[in-house]
């Protein structure tokens, strides 16, 4: 049976005694039903991974003990930060999580033109911390130990404006390059995934005043959700560590 893994939002010791932190209690000892004796694996966001047992469980509160450290790092060595206009219900939750298994670093929710989804303030918080949990999750499933960061809110301007030293990217269905085309070697991407009506005509003039560059992925115009994750396998595939 596979141990499982639980993330720890604090640094963990090489050896000792703890109390998981309350997300992490409530589903290792309310939804997994864990006891006493049974092993867990810890990780921390750091290149480590920390084996425990659990010596103490509760419906309130989990307590283990921590047997050791070691590094073991599965990220890529490409660095994506995705920018994604948000998306309407589970389709964001969906984009979130599949980038995470994918190896995105980054992820900062946009807000454009077109997007279809209205929320105020307060929603777009609980909506913040829903996210960082679905990413947590994600982590949890696929071995990384590294938890991306999932960005406040931006307009879509405001996140095109900032510096950044790497290559940026604008799918466009339009677009006479592909990600096979780009020149070797690349480590860094800010790759742009628009909604589900694409960008506005000003919105695109706009990302090529800040060099972004526009590439197609094929033939077929694709759905935002499954456009972002193509355009992140291609350039794992092309860049990273897929294949």
């Amino acid at each position: 049976m596979r141990i499982p893994r639980i993330f720890h939002p604090e640094p963990l010791p090489a050896q000792g005694t703890i109390l998981l932190s309350d997300d992490a209690a409530n589903h290792v000892g309310r939804v997994m039903r864990m006891q006493s004796g049974q092993e867990l694996m810890l990780f921390d966001g750091s290149d480590a991974e920390f084996p425990a047992m659990i010596t103490n469980a509760s419906k309130k509160s989990v307590e283990v003990e921590i047997q050791g450290r070691h590094e073991h790092s599965v990220e890529s060595p490409l660095d994506i930060h995705l920018g994604q206009v948000v998306s309407r219900g589970e389709k964001m939750e969906f984009t979130i999580q599949k980038s995470v298994e994918l190896g995105v670093n980054t992820i900062t929710p946009l807000i454009s033109e077109r997007c279809g989804v209205k929320l105020n303030a307060e929603r777009f918080e609980k909506k913040l911390a829903q996210w960082q949990k679905i990413a947590i999750s994600a982590c949890e499933q696929c071995g990384r130990n590294r938890v991306p960061e999932i960005r406040p809110i931006m307009k879509l301007e405001d996140w095109c404006a900032e510096e950044y030293d790497g290559l940026k990217l604008n799918l466009h269905p339009r677009a006479n390059y592909s990600i096979n085309t780009l020149p070797a070697p690349i480590t860094k991407v800010r790759l742009l995934i628009g909604p589900e009506g694409g960008l506005s005509g000003e919105e695109i003039a706009m990302t090529e005043q800040y060099q972004f560059s526009e590439i197609l992925l094929g033939p077929r115009v694709l759905r935002t959700e499954t456009t972002a994750m193509t355009a992140i396998t291609a350039l794992q595939v092309r860049f990273g560590d897929l294949g």
